[in-house]
């Protein structure tokens, strides 16, 4: 049986269930091209080599989303970050030539949705500077409900370039800020009361001496200036907290969670004084591979979501919690629920990034094969109060 190549998008919307031993002959089930017709039950020699794949999805496992297409032109299409302005999702995404921050090819780019995701609007140029590589790498709302998106510009020196937007569609520059520490990158922008707009940044070098940090950007003037706090220096590679996602969860509460670069769980850091000081603990959270993470908090319901793309595995899976259950308790997340699959290529997919339009979550990612990946967007209903998992 021949094969689109399409394989690495595998196992949508098919449920998983313990199995015997499977039988040798069995084929394999390419469901890009959708060669298995009328086939009820199969059983695959792959990642699952004890598991039956079936239609037959029962009630106590989620029926993965098919993720829908933001972009697939040619080229590495990848780092997507993706943001609700009213109604309308933006989405935010650069492209080169591979894995790659620095090459004058990669630039940034927007293409917006007015239907949930299932059509978008030709793509426009974010940032494209000659001499630089840029990449989104964090966004956010200002405090008039305007998006605003960190650009990582790298070339001959590197940069930080803050842009605002109303309508997804021009971009306006707003500041260039000079820190003492350099940032490698920063993340996601939220408010916290009190104090203004916050991001969490971090810096190193991702080598094995301990030159790495973390910390947060505050701004009082609407993103306009922006001031440094330097959490933790001299940490080592395997203490060192990256790309982290944070929310204010009220009362001077603020809860964060960060990737880590050595295979262990993720980080999880907690404010009780409106950041101005943090508790570094490491989670239960170990189905993760230089896994970004990306947070939402449901006003409804007060449950928050942990979105993260498992690579090598190629799941994007969600952890569910009420956030007074963890916040001095980071062992205690729930178990996690695969959303969707894509590449089983490590770096080659991954980055989820979510936002939310009332009850439904939007998450972005990345999938493929260098060169090729595309950029895409699962949806998912907001959790309900009874969809935790069970702890680990």
């Amino acid at each position: 049986m021949g094969c689109c190549g399409g394989c690495e998008l595998i196992f949508l919307n098919w449920s998983v269930a313990r199995a015997a031993p499977p039988n040798p002959t069995v084929r394999r089930l390419c469901v890009v091209c959708n060669q298995m017709k009328a086939t009820t039950t199969i059983l695959l020699l792959l990642a699952f080599p004890r598991c039956v794949f079936s239609q037959a999805t029962p009630t106590t496992h989620r029926v993965l989303t098919k993720p829908r297409i933001v972009q697939d032109a040619e080229g590495y299409n990848s780092w997507p970050m993706i943001q609700a302005i009213g109604k309308k999702l933006v989405c935010v995404y650069s492209r080169g030539s591979g894995h790659t921050i620095s090459e004058d090819a990669r630039a940034v780019y927007a293409r917006i949705s007015a239907d949930g995701g299932e059509t978008w609007t030709p793509e426009a140029v974010v940032a494209n500077s000659p001499g630089y590589g840029e990449v989104e790498v964090g966004k956010g709302l200002d405090s008039n409900g305007a998006m605003l998106l960190w650009v990582r510009r790298v070339g001959r020196d590197w940069h930080h370039d803050l842009y605002r937007t109303t309508d997804g569609v021009t971009f306006t520059l707003v500041a260039t800020p000079q820190f003492d520490v350099r940032p490698v990158q920063i993340t996601d922008i939220f408010t916290v009361p009190n104090v203004g707009l916050m991001a969490l940044w971090f810096a190193g070098d991702y080598g094995g001496k301990p030159t790495n940090a973390w910390g947060a950007l505050t701004s009082s003037d609407n993103g306009e200036t922006w001031k440094q706090a330097t959490v933790e220096s001299s940490l080592s590679k395997a203490q060192w907290p990256t790309e982290p996602a944070a929310v204010y969860l009220g009362n001077g509460r603020i809860l964060a969670i960060g990737r880590t670069e050595v295979g262990t769980p993720q980080f999880q850091m907690v404010s009780s004084d409106y950041g101005a000081t943090w508790k570094r603990e490491q989670t239960n959270i170990g189905d993760a591979l230089a896994s970004t993470p990306s947070l939402i908090l449901d006003e409804e319901t007060g449950l928050l979501s942990n979105y993260y793309y498992h690579r090598g595995a190629g799941v994007l899976r969600r952890r569910v919690v009420d956030p007074e259950k963890v916040f001095d308790h980071p062992r205690d997340w729930p178990d996690s629920e695969p959303i969707a699959m894509g590449s089983k290529v490590t770096f080659d997919a991954g980055n989820a990034n979510a936002t939310a339009i009332g009850n439904t979550h939007y998450i972005s990612f990345y999938s493929g094969k260098s060169p090729d990946t595309a950029v895409l967007v699962s949806v998912v209903p907001a959790p309900s109060a009874g969809n935790q998992q069970v702890s680990e």
